[in-house]
């Protein structure tokens, strides 16, 4: 009966998480579809580009709740299972980045589950099973995007920010190791959504943003200077 109960948490953890926050927004907003806009993924990256700052922070913030609600959920019925504790942000990380509800079928006849990268939700697991780790991962991950300028790195920065938290908290005693292992994970899924960005990054051909971004049009603004002037 435990299996039982345990499973039926981690479905409600996925069916929780697939929640389409950013596309809900997006359409409340603009009335547009935000996978038909920029890089198509429903996380609050894109609902910015789509639909503006607050918007893209509205969504970053829902998608941090569903996660956290997860492990206040599986720690309300479960206080002394640690694995359900961790097991059920993850659940609500995958539901985020392949939604049930966005599932769509290819011309190849396969399926396809749309989604965010989970960054947000990634976070926000980490403020369920600790909440101090918000003030920790959050501004490290806010001056990463800043001076950086990668949305895709900071994202990643924030899951492995996740792990570090949790591997220092065990080292002292102060949690269990399973709560690294959940950093550990979230990266792992984190890193499969970002494939894409990777490789640009890779090869040089990812958006810039923030401080980087804005130097690089400044000094494209910039005239250059003609012969006579050198």
């Amino acid at each position: 009966m435990t299996i039982l109960y345990g499973t039926a948490i981690l479905l409600a953890a996925y069916l929780i998480g697939s929640i389409p926050s950013g596309l809900i927004i997006v359409r409340l907003i603009t009335g547009k579809d935000v996978r038909t806009i920029e890089s198509g993924r429903t996380g609050g990256t894109n609902v910015m580009r789509a639909a503006g700052f607050w918007a893209g922070l509205g969504t970053a913030i829902f998608d941090m709740l569903k996660a956290a609600v997860t492990v206040w959920l599986a720690r309300g019925l479960f206080p002394q299972n640690v694995w359900l504790h961790i097991l059920a942000p993850i659940g609500a990380i995958l539901g985020h980045n392949f939604s049930i509800y966005l599932v769509e079928r290819m011309e190849d006849g396969r399926l396809r589950f749309r989604g965010g990268a989970g960054g947000a939700a990634c976070v926000g697991g980490s403020f369920g099973l600790w909440a101090p780790s918000l003030l920790i991962i959050l501004p490290l991950s806010a001056v990463s995007l800043y001076f950086i300028g990668y949305a895709s790195l900071s994202t990643l920065i924030a899951a492995l920010l996740s792990t570090l938290v949790f591997v220092i908290r065990a080292w002292v005693g102060a949690s269990q190791w399973q709560y690294a292992l959940y950093g550990l994970i979230a990266s792992v899924l984190l890193a499969w959504s970002l494939r894409p960005n990777i490789k640009r990054l890779l090869n040089g051909t990812e958006r810039l943003v923030g401080f980087r971004a804005r130097r690089a049009k400044e000094s494209e603004q910039v005239p250059k200077a003609t012969n006579d002037e050198k």
